[in-house]
């Protein structure tokens, strides 16, 4: 290890920024979720879409935008069934709150989510076998009257209702104390259990905030969505690259982005209307700069086609994933004799500590 540092002084960079975020007493990441290695389940192959749609303008109604809605699913799962032939779509997310309004007070633009909503949702993903991820302002009858969430409904290949994630974390505008013209704050942050894996949903403002995305790694979330009015890209890179999963962006404009667990781009669309669709590996191994690495060379000098890989070599870092259904990305990194990079910044973390005395603080 000193010989491959000494040849490389930006070594590990990548690692030591990830753990110098970390107590030391926590595991490398941020969170008890990045600890356990993905590695070695057999490959878990998922194909998401996603868009950039701005409802702006004057509200054309519900009949008319539900239309709009329905034209970007369908045209998500037909860029997925000619990308990759036999799999189809598995999962589809719409920007925040397409479905309403998005003027006036929160008691006008909410809906309540039977009726054609439903319905039409529902039928798409009968259709396409799919899940959905649709937002919009929701109305909901509470224990006081009736509740406005600024919500996002996962619907799954069946056409039933999956859950539903409310927004913890509503905006108060600049000089306004109201949330959102009136929108109540949620209370949880849900991991639903998809036939694919582990899916967490957060909306647009909630990238701000620490406690979601950390109570998502926490319950095992692989995959979040975020649909968002603002197309953020540094805090959800972030937010990925620390907890270790998937992070899936669908946005008003500019850009709606798919993130690795690495916090690098996987896919990105920038042109509004034009779906993104990008097949993903839920079972990885993240691989930090080793000289027997060779920025990912090895693994298709060793394994060809039955490994994929994503290394940058100007971040150190690499998301790599099994094509073969016999042969984990464990294993094949095992054999070639490496070491995944978050057991390996604990492992170095550990020695620091004991050379020291203890931790530093």
């Amino acid at each position: 290890m000193r010989k491959q540092l000494l040849s490389h002084p930006l070594a590990l960079g990548a690692s030591l920024l990830i753990a110098m975020t970390s107590r030391a007493d926590e595991p490398v990441g941020g969170t008890r979720a990045s600890s356990k290695s993905k590695a070695d389940r057999p490959p878990r192959k998922m194909v998401v879409g996603t868009v950039i749609f701005g409802p702006y303008g004057k509200y054309p109604g519900l009949d008319e935008r539900l239309k709009v809605l329905s034209g970007l699913v369908d045209t998500m799962a037909e860029e997925a069934a000619r990308a990759y032939p036999g799999r189809g779509l598995d999962l589809a997310v719409l920007p925040e709150t397409t479905v309403t309004d998005t003027h006036g007070p929160a008691s006008q633009r909410a809906i309540p989510l039977r009726g054609p909503v439903l319905e039409t949702f529902s039928t798409l993903a009968r259709r396409h076998k799919t899940y959905l991820v649709v937002p919009l302002d929701l109305a909901e009858q509470g224990p006081s009257g009736t509740v406005y969430s600024n919500a996002a409904v996962l619907v799954d290949r069946r056409g039933a209702v999956a859950g539903i994630y409310r927004k913890v974390h509503p905006v108060a505008l600049l000089h306004h104390d109201d949330l959102e013209g009136g929108i109540t704050p949620g209370r949880e942050f849900p991991v639903f259990d998809c036939d694919f894996g582990k899916l967490g949903i957060q909306i647009c403002w909630d990238i701000v905030f620490d406690d979601g995305w950390q109570a998502l790694a926490d319950k095992g979330a692989e995959i979040v969505v975020w649909p968002s009015a603002s197309p953020a890209t540094a805090k959800p890179a972030a937010r990925a690259g620390q907890h270790r999963y998937f992070l899936v962006s669908s946005c008003w404009r500019n850009n709606s982005t798919i993130y690795e667990p690495t916090g690098l781009v996987a896919a990105r669309v920038e042109s509004p209307g034009k779906p993104l669709i990008h097949q993903m590996d839920l079972s990885y191994a993240v691989l930090g700069w080793s000289a027997p690495l060779r920025d990912g060379k090895l693994f298709r000098d060793r394994y060809g086609d039955r490994a994929g890989f994503h290394y940058q070599p100007r971040e150190d870092l690499g998301l790599f994933w099994s094509n073969d259904p016999h042969t984990t990305i464990g294993e094949m990194v095992r054999t070639l004799g490496l070491e995944e990079i978050d057991p390996q910044v604990a492992r170095n973390q550990r020695l620091q500590n004991a050379a020291r005395g203890g931790p530093a603080h």
